[in-house]
């Protein structure tokens, strides 16, 4: 069975009036969003239960970030038992901005990872490369360092409710998108890690996404890549090209089926000696019954 495609918005600190925030969640109740594709947004702290009341049963809410600790004096935090309490299922951990701001460790996302799994939460789980990483041909083992202590603290099973978030750091927010060829390259050496740091099946069944100026005029050829198994959007889940995005999927598919449908006929060479040369001349009666 496939990995279902899987599109998240991180609303990041935005919006910043109720009356966008409704604005915002009238565009998404209203969209005609193709079925088969996962959708998860990430609003502010302050709009999860709103939301959350709102928004169509279709989408689900994530929290941007958590502790590992249940309760206590931890001012400023939300604990995974109060995410699950507000039903509230997903979590967002290991953001780059997170790393970068507020100074998280691998580490620590490990251990809220944990503790968020021990809470019954799904994880989106956001790893990602510097500028300087990447020029200096580090991105693999930069990547594979964030994910080890994660790997360590986690039983096999566990991986079913995570989801990996590949974000190179220098395209967050920048305009500035990697190749098609360096996200397929690097979200295939995720998915190799995973084989030899945990087990060849969680690499296959886990969806790893791509995030960093995702758009609509960048997605599509993005959602075509082999390894690519969705999008965590920032800035544009705050528009209404956030409903493309999440359409992209079935927009790719759209596009290989008009391509096979736009061939007449076929010349056929060696086959034409054949009996096969028989199922060939029925290939478009074959094709219809389908």
């Amino acid at each position: 069975m496939g990995r279902q495609f899987f599109v998240g918005g991180n609303f990041k600190m935005n919006p910043c009036t109720r009356d966008e925030k409704k604005a915002l969640i009238k565009i998404l109740n209203e969209a005609d969003l193709d079925p088969s594709t996962e959708v998860v947004i990430a609003p502010p702290a302050l709009y999860l239960i709103p939301v959350s009341e709102i928004i169509r049963k279709e989408i689900k809410v994530a929290a941007q970030n958590c502790y590992f600790k249940s309760s206590g004096a931890f001012t400023g935090e939300i604990s995974p038992a109060q995410l699950v309490n507000a039903e509230i299922p997903w979590v967002l951990l290991g953001h780059s901005e997170r790393r970068t701001l507020f100074n998280e460790t691998s580490e620590e996302v490990a251990q809220k990872t944990r503790a968020a799994l021990d809470a019954t939460l799904s994880i989106i789980l956001c790893v990602g490369e510097t500028l300087e990483q990447r020029e200096a041909g580090t991105t693999a083992q930069v990547v594979a360092a964030q994910l080890q202590p994660v790997i360590n603290v986690l039983k096999e099973s566990d991986w079913s409710k995570i989801v990996v978030a590949y974000e190179p750091v220098w395209a967050i927010g920048t305009g500035k998108v990697a190749t098609p060829a360096q996200a397929q390259e690097t979200h295939a050496d995720v998915r190799k890690f995973l084989a030899s740091a945990v087990s060849p099946a969680v690499a296959e069944s886990t969806r790893i996404l791509y995030g960093g100026s995702v758009s609509a005029k960048n997605c599509k050829e993005l959602a075509n890549l082999p390894d690519v198994d969705g999008f965590l959007v920032g800035g544009a889940s705050l528009k209404p090209e956030f409903v493309d995005i999440v359409n992209s999927k079935k927009a790719t598919a759209k596009q290989d089926r008009g391509r096979i449908c736009a061939v007449d006929g076929f010349l056929v060479g060696g086959a034409s000696l054949k009996p096969e040369f028989v199922n060939i001349v029925n290939a478009k009666k074959a094709t219809a019954k389908v």
